[in-house]
């Protein structure tokens, strides 16, 4: 008989499955101190707006902007690609769901034009808030210098999965170290899911790390691909990396989780598993502010064999600062997540992000098995 080898499996874990244990003194919400640092600069709240078409349009990158927190523009999405991205972002939102893939395919194939990269930025800066702008790898040579030139703040480069080390015979590695350098610009790299990834990646120099593969609500990873981690783990991971790192070198980098969050418990729970920052998707693709008008789809799509992204249904529930900040009338924790987390960081007796990183969490019943029947039969939980 032929002998099998067995792999051991490590446990991964979600938002479902931990829970947060008070701490042993609590504080006042309004005096803990939630700012994010990102190189040189500073965010008043730690949260990010992902670059995805139907999320982030420049005036929606103002609004968030002018509300303390950071928004990133696709410039590889209907913006850079159209000149009246509005009559595109119509067609998406109208269209049947048994055309969207195949009406996505032809919308993304439409050139870049490198004129419209300045512009959209320039818009953003004339707001009078910070610009940050995302490409992909084997783009970001070409539209980073482009993008600092116009006044981006930071640059993001963003890909389903994000290694140091990349094989390809059609084109050549991109040195993050060396787009760094020509940049002068805080660079935002991702993303990656593993301890050994993330550490080599801090190597290079970056001044953040978004973490996340598989979670998001409009990204079909998992399905298409199989390949992900789920976001507690992947975090927890990933932060051992950045203190490592840290320890080892001095220099800080930031950690940024990036999707699966929909309620101020996920945001949560993603600091107290090691995040600095957390960067969300459909949660403001359900404000009114929002370019996509309740829809919503994944940065994947322009791919012309194996779009994986999808787009989705998630309404519009409220205003960008309702959903940061509130007044809600839900019960459900996607509105006031800026209060959700002070409130929490308060309850668990952390001054800090950085303490907070540091609370005790459990493994623990998803909580809408654990005496929430009432809720779950009336549509509450």
């Amino acid at each position: 008989m032929r002998n099998s080898v067995y792999r051991g499996l490590q446990r991964a874990y979600g938002y479902d499955e931990v829970a947060l244990v008070p701490g042993a003194i609590t504080i006042n919400p309004d005096q803990v101190d939630i700012t994010l640092s990102l190189g040189d600069k500073s965010l008043e709240i730690p949260i990010l707006a992902s670059a995805m078409d139907g999320v982030v349009d420049p005036q929606f990158a103002i609004a968030m902007g002018r509300l303390g927190g950071l928004a990133v523009l696709n410039l590889e999405g209907v913006h850079t690609r159209y000149e009246n991205p509005r009559a595109v972002l119509d067609r998406i939102v109208e269209a049947p769901p048994g055309e969207i893939t195949s009406l996505l395919q032809r919308i993304y194939s439409e050139p870049i034009k490198e004129r419209l990269v300045g512009e959209r930025i320039q818009e953003i800066k004339a707001g009078g808030v910070m610009a940050a702008a995302s490409a992909t790898p084997t783009t970001a040579l070409q539209f980073g210098p482009l993008a600092a030139e116009a006044g981006a703040d930071f640059f993001v480069v963003q890909s389903t999965v994000t290694t140091a080390r990349h094989l390809s015979r059609t084109y050549p590695l991109l040195s993050f170290t060396e787009l760094r350098r020509g940049l002068r610009i805080p660079l935002l790299v991702g993303n990656c899911v593993s301890y050994a990834a993330a550490l080599e990646l801090m190597e290079t120099g970056i001044e953040a790390l978004l973490v996340g593969v598989g979670p998001g609500a409009a990204c079909t990873s998992r399905q298409v691909l199989g390949i992900g981690v789920p976001q507690v783990t992947a975090t927890m991971d990933c932060a051992a990396a950045r203190d490592h790192y840290f320890k080892s070198s001095g220099r800080y980098v930031a950690l940024i989780t990036d999707g699966g969050m929909s309620t101020g418990g996920d945001v949560c729970k993603s600091f107290a598993s090691g995040a600095d920052g957390v960067m969300l998707g459909s949660p403001f693709a359900q404000s009114q502010e929002s370019p996509g008008r309740g829809y919503h789809w994944g940065m994947a799509t322009p791919h012309p064999a194996l779009p994986r992204g999808t787009r989705i249904r998630v309404g519009t529930r409220g205003t960008l600062e309702q959903i940061l900040f509130g007044p809600t009338s839900l019960t459900d924790g996607t509105q006031n997540l800026v209060g959700a987390l002070r409130m929490s960081m308060g309850m668990l007796g952390a001054r800090n992000i950085k303490e907070m990183q540091q609370v005790e969490m459990v493994i623990a019943p998803a909580i809408r098995t654990e005496g929430k029947a009432y809720q779950m039969a009336q549509g509450l939980a």
